[in-house]
């Protein structure tokens, strides 16, 4: 896909300063810019860069005059990285601009869909889904019975999407994510084994989601595990059952989350944390990486550790961590002394 100076500046609503027909069609840095390629200059540490890059456009902002000769063809606009964001979202946008049926896929009875549906080779859609306008399905995907999809959701290849998930509008998630398979719900017997209790509950995903790759989200026992509108999942994230999650919530790699947890709006999650199950978690909660929590917390509380307690006090008892072997030499001087 190429594009030429004067085809991105009408696009940015920017000036051209060089050749307007320079063609692009990759995207770099502007260090490591080769011929043909686009890239954008907005830290003024690395203004040095734009008289050596090989890039063949550039973006810059509007103030930047060149004080020695440069290769490169400019487009000026207002706020370069701003810009060249806009850019990458409009590429994105071009890049997954897919529609039709492709072959071999299984629609199966009482599908209904709207327009420009994009359905990759090797998917199967089970019974009465109802797929929204402008969904893009990509290939090697199930969806299973009575799934309902809002507009505008992209699912990448490989998704798994269990029976009666409902999905709001302009969700993504991402290649090896399950949404909606069993929670792990299971009851000891007297003989030492574990009988299995049905998990007849469902999810539920609001508008604006965006799940990571190979993430798990279970289905509910009864009710439904929520994703409240806006979060954001990473990759390789367990959502357990009748776990709810608060409007924009962001979440990192790796953390899981045990059943039946509320987790409130606003928060920020780092990665590897675990969350045991049945406890209430406030608004604007931020809980540093790699952190364990076993019990509720409150509204906009900082906290880090395994268990999990206030950042401050945590950042000061670590200085103590650290010399805890000078200070235990100290006390057997002391007393000796």
């Amino acid at each position: 896909m190429k594009f030429t100076a004067a085809q991105i500046a009408g696009i940015l609503q920017g000036e051209v300063v060089g050749n307007p027909e320079a063609e692009v069609y990759k995207l770099a840095k502007i260090e490591e810019g080769t011929e043909g390629s686009l890239t954008f200059l907005a830290n003024p540490k690395y203004i040095n860069h734009i008289y050596s890059t090989q890039a063949t456009v550039t973006i810059v902002n509007n103030t930047f005059e060149p004080e020695q000769e440069i290769s490169t063809t400019l487009i000026k606009v207002e706020d370069a990285y701003k810009a060249f964001s806009q850019l990458l979202e409009y590429y994105n946008q071009v890049k997954l601009m897919k529609s039709g049926i492709e072959q071999p896929s299984v629609i199966s009875e009482g599908v209904t869909y709207g327009s420009d549906l994009y359905l990759g080779s090797f998917c199967y859609i089970g019974k009465n889904v109802v797929i929204g306008n402008n969904v893009k399905i990509y290939p090697n995907s199930f969806i299973g019975d009575n799934v309902i999809i809002g507009d505008g959701c992209v699912f990448f290849a490989g998704v798994r999407i269990y029976s009666e998930t409902v999905i709001g509008n302009n969700c993504t998630i991402h290649s090896g994510t399950i949404v909606g398979s069993d929670g792990f719900g299971f009851a000891p017997q007297e003989d030492g084994t574990y009988k299995k209790v049905p998990q007849i509950g469902n999810v539920i995903i609001e508008d604006d989601v965006e799940i990571g790759a190979c993430s798990t989200i279970d289905r509910a026992t009864l009710g439904s595990t929520i994703i409240r509108k806006g979060v954001k999942l990473d990759n390789h994230i367990q959502v357990a059952h009748n776990v709810e999650i608060g409007e924009n919530t962001v979440i990192a790699s790796q953390t899981g989350i045990a059943g039946s947890t509320k987790i409130g709006k606003n928060c920020m999650i780092g990665g590897q944390v675990g969350i045991v199950g049945h406890i209430t978690i406030g608004n604007n909660v931020k809980i540093q990486a790699q952190s364990g929590i076993g019990k509720s917390l409150g509204d906009g509380e900082v906290v880090q550790g395994s268990p999990a307690f206030n950042y401050g006090d945590f950042a000061k008892s670590f200085v103590h961590f650290r010399n805890l072997p000078k200070i235990v030499a100290d006390i057997e001087n002391l007393k000796k002394q």
